[in-house]
């Protein structure tokens, strides 16, 4: 009876697999999709509600999967958008991270054995990255958290390869200066 209703539907099989294949992207892509919006938007909660709100979008769109070459930059574009969406929505100005200026690392805890000069480093570095213009930013997530490659990323921000590079230089050369 089985086979019969998948030969009735085989539409529904499809879909099923999308699904699947959906569900699981989004939870091995999860902790990444999250640093990178909150590195976009500022804060844990924001970056939240817009990794809830990607993956509604993306669920929306499942019907799409199946036609989709790069599932990962798929996934890391819809939460791109939602986190830009996020942070320019009028409740968002009147939010503050619990501890102004000092964000917090993804996971809410300390890793396990760095030393106070890494600890130092790795502050500087993560309020560069919030200082970075957000076309910078955008591209910097999608390459390192996304690993996407640059060809992906113009891609999916329809933009030419040059200037994906031409950003992603611009940021990391802001990023050393930092570090300096």
């Amino acid at each position: 009876m089985d086979h019969r209703r998948a030969l009735r539907h085989p539409g529904e099989a499809a879909q099923g697999r999308a699904e699947e294949q959906l569900e699981q992207a989004f939870r091995d892509g999860q902790d990444e999709l999250f640093g990178a919006l909150y590195y976009l938007v500022g804060n844990a909660e924001d970056a939240r509600d817009a990794l809830q709100e990607a993956f509604l979008k993306c669920w929306r769109h499942r019907a799409d999967v199946p036609n989709v070459q790069n599932l990962r930059a798929w996934i890391f574009r819809i939460a791109l958008n939602a986190g830009r969406d996020v942070r320019g929505t009028a409740w968002r100005r009147r939010r503050r991270p619990l501890v102004d200026g000092q964000p917090n690392l993804v996971s809410g805890e300390e890793p396990i054995g760095l030393d106070t000069s890494r600890r130092e480093e790795l502050a500087r570095l993560q309020q560069a990255l919030l200082k970075l213009r957000p076309q910078e930013q955008e591209v910097f997530l999608l390459r390192q958290n996304g690993q996407l490659t640059y060809e992906q990323i113009a891609e999916s921000t329809n933009l030419p390869v040059g200037t994906v590079k031409t950003r992603m230089r611009l940021a990391l050369r802001k990023l050393r200066e930092a570090l300096e």
